[in-house]
């Protein structure tokens, strides 16, 4: 069921980020007719670089899910079944603890308990915590910044999940494969 539900969220994030990635041409394009014609619209920038950033993220989530990030291979080409295998068991290892960091991380950026105990009262919390996440505006579109920042802990959480099913499958695929090696070599 993790697994699916894992799958079913990387699916999600590729189509947003490809929704994204053509916002983002959209917009570039828009401010690039609209500076020709002497009238440029400075939100339509920050827009772009919030939507690219969004985008970004998303489709990371996703392609580490998938497990075809960019990667050297030089070493891991060099060694027997058994290496290689422990580098992948590595690098699922390092890719759920970056997201659980990522976590933790986003937790304590975002300190939801902290504000839930100020009554969601933003200037209340500011004064308890000296933290002014949600309170800053954007520089053009004066929009709270916080509501772009959502994407962290988006990409932490996604990022976690997709780490942990993917060692699971590891863990998995290694208990399995001396049983179907057994029911190879038997038939």
């Amino acid at each position: 069921m993790l697994q699916r539900l894992s799958a079913a969220i990387a699916y999600c994030e590729e189509i947003t980020a490809a929704l994204l990635a053509a916002a983002v041409t959209c917009l570039i394009l828009t401010n690039v007719a609209m500076r020709a014609m002497g009238s440029p619209l400075y939100f339509v920038s920050e827009l772009a670089i919030y939507a690219m950033i969004w985008m970004t993220l998303l489709i990371a989530s996703a392609i580490l899910k998938r497990r075809q990030g960019v990667a050297v291979t030089l070493l891991s080409d060099l060694l027997p079944l058994a290496g290689r295998r422990i580098i992948g068991l590595w690098v699922d290892l390092s890719v759920a603890f970056f997201g659980l960091a990522m976590v933790w991380l986003c937790w304590r950026w975002f300190q939801p308990l902290a504000l839930w105990q100020a009554g969601f009262d933003v200037g209340a919390f500011q004064g308890e915590t000296f933290n002014f996440i949600y309170a800053e505006n954007t520089t053009t579109l004066g929009v709270k910044k916080v509501w772009f920042w959502l994407i962290l802990p988006w990409f932490a959480f996604s990022l976690s999940l997709h780490g942990i099913t993917n060692l699971i499958e590891t863990l998995t695929g290694w208990r399995d494969s001396p049983k179907r090696r057994a029911t190879e070599t038997s038939s």
